[in-house]
C-alpha cells in the first residue's frame, strides 16, 4: 500500500509504503530518506512497535538523531571532513564539529528516494533509488543507488547496491533505533545484547574517530560475546565509556559468527538477530536520543565497514571503482 506523508517545503510529496501484513512483520518505508518509519511484529498476538517511531514528516526532517534512514555515502565519521584519493584531496562538509557524520548535512536520509519497483507478492517488496551528483556533500563521482526492502516471514531483508563513474568512498548503512519491548518509552537497559565480536575499535577522544588499532573485548565493558543486559557500567570505570557517553563504538565481528547481532527483550519475548556482509557493526545505546526526542528509547546496530576508513590504510577499502558494483545486505529476523 502506498499513501501520502506530506510535503516538502519545495512541494514535493513524500510517501509512506507499507510492506507486509499486519497479523506478522510489516514495515512502512518514507521515500524520503528512505525511513523505516514503523516495524511491528507480533508480541502476545499483537502488533507491537519494534523500533522508535515520530508522528510526522515534519518531526523527521527536523530530527538530527538519524531516525531510520538509509544512510551513505558514508556512514559513521571521517576525522576532520577530508580524506585523500589518487593524490587529491577531498574537503567534505562538516557536520558533526569538525568531522563528517553519516554522509553530511543532508546525507542519503535528508533526501527524496524515487520509487523503482514495488510488488504485493509473491513477497512484499520495495525498491527505491538515489543520485548522488559529483561533488555533493564534497564527495567525487556520481553515484547510483538503489535499496531493496524485502518482508519474507518474520524477516527484513536490505539489499544496497550502488555503482559510480569514478573512484569514490561508499559505506552504506541502516539507522533504525531498536526497542523491542514493544514500547519506544520503555527504558532499554534491561535488553539483553549478544555480539559475536572478539575485537572493537577505540577511540581517541569524545569525537569517536576509531585509533586505528583493533582492541580485545576480553576482560573489558566492551565483551558482548555472551548476552547481558546493554546497560554500561559507571562511565568512569573505563575512558571508552567516557567517550562515548556510553557505548557508541564499532565491534569487529569474528569471521566464524553466526550473526552480527543477537537482541532480546525480557518484557515482550521477541528476539532479533541481525546479520549481514559487512566487516563490524556499530552498536549505539541511543544515551543522546532523549535530548532530541524526549522519553523514546531505542538502540542502533549498523552494520557497516569500518568508521574513517579512507584515512586508515590499514582498514578495509572502502573505495567504489568505476565499472564494478557494491552490494551489501542487510537481514533483521525476528522470533521468540
Amino acid at each position: 500500500m502506498i499513501e501520502p506523508f506530506g510535503q516538502l517545503a519545495d512541494a514535493r510529496e513524500v510517501q509512506q509504503i507499507t510492506l507486509g501484513r499486519a497479523d506478522g512483520l510489516q514495515a512502512q518505508v518514507l521515500t524520503y530518506g528512505g525511513i523505516l518509519r514503523r516495524l511491528t511484529f507480533p508480541v502476545r498476538g499483537q502488533p507491537r512497535d519494534m523500533i522508535v517511531t515520530l508522528p510526522t514528516l515534519d518531526a523527521y526532517i527536523r530530527d538530527r538523531s538519524f531516525q531510520g534512514i538509509l544512510v551513505g555515502r558514508v556512514g559513521n565519521r571521517i576525522a576532520d571532513s577530508r580524506f585523500t584519493l589518487n593524490g587529491r584531496t577531498h574537503t567534505l562538509a562538516a557536520n558533526d564539529g569538525p568531522n563528517q557524520l553519516h554522509g553530511g548535512l543532508l546525507g542519503f536520509g535528508k533526501r527524496l528516494w524515487r520509487v523503482v519497483n514495488l510488488q504485493s507478492s509473491p513477497q512484499p517488496r520495495l525498491v527505491l533509488g538515489l543520485t548522488s551528483p559529483d561533488g555533493e556533500e564534497g564527495y567525487p563521482a556520481n553515484v547510483d543507488v538503489t535499496a531493496e526492502i524485502l518482508i519474507e516471514d518474520a524477516e527484513l531483508r536490505l539489499t544496497f547496491e550502488a555503482r559510480a563513474d569514478a573512484p569514490t568512498p561508499i559505506n552504506l548503512t541502516y539507522h533504525p533505533y531498536f526497542n523491542l519491548s514493544g514500547d519506544n518509552t520503555r527504558a532499554v537497559d534491561e535488553m539483553m545484547l549478544r555480539l559475536p565480536a572478539s575485537k572493537y575499535l577505540p577511540v581517541r577522544s569524545a569525537q569517536l574517530i576509531p585509533t586505528g588499532e583493533l582492541a580485545a573485548v576480553a576482560a573489558s565493558p566492551f565483551d558482548f560475546r555472551v548476552a547481558r543486559a546493554i546497560a554500561p557500567p559507571p562511565l568512569s570505570t573505563h575512558a571508552q565509556l567516557e567517550f562515548g557517553g556510553g557505548y557508541d563504538h564499532c565491534w569487529v565481528l569474528d569471521s566464524t559468527r553466526d550473526c552480527d547481532a543477537e537482541l532480546h527483550s525480557p518484557h515482550s519475548g521477541v528476539t532479533l538477530k541481525v546479520i549481514s556482509d559487512q566487516p563490524g557493526i556499530q552498536f549505539y545505546g541511543g544515551q543522546y536520543l532523549g535530548g532530541a526526542h524526549r522519553g523514546l528509547h531505542g538502540v542502533c546496530l549498523e552494520p557497516q565497514g569500518f568508521p574513517n576508513a579512507v584515512n586508515e590504510p590499514a582498514f578495509p577499502s572502502q573505495i567504489l571503482e568505476p565499472g564494478k558494483a557494491l552490494r551489501a545486505t542487510f537481514i533483521y529476523r525476528f522470533g521468540p
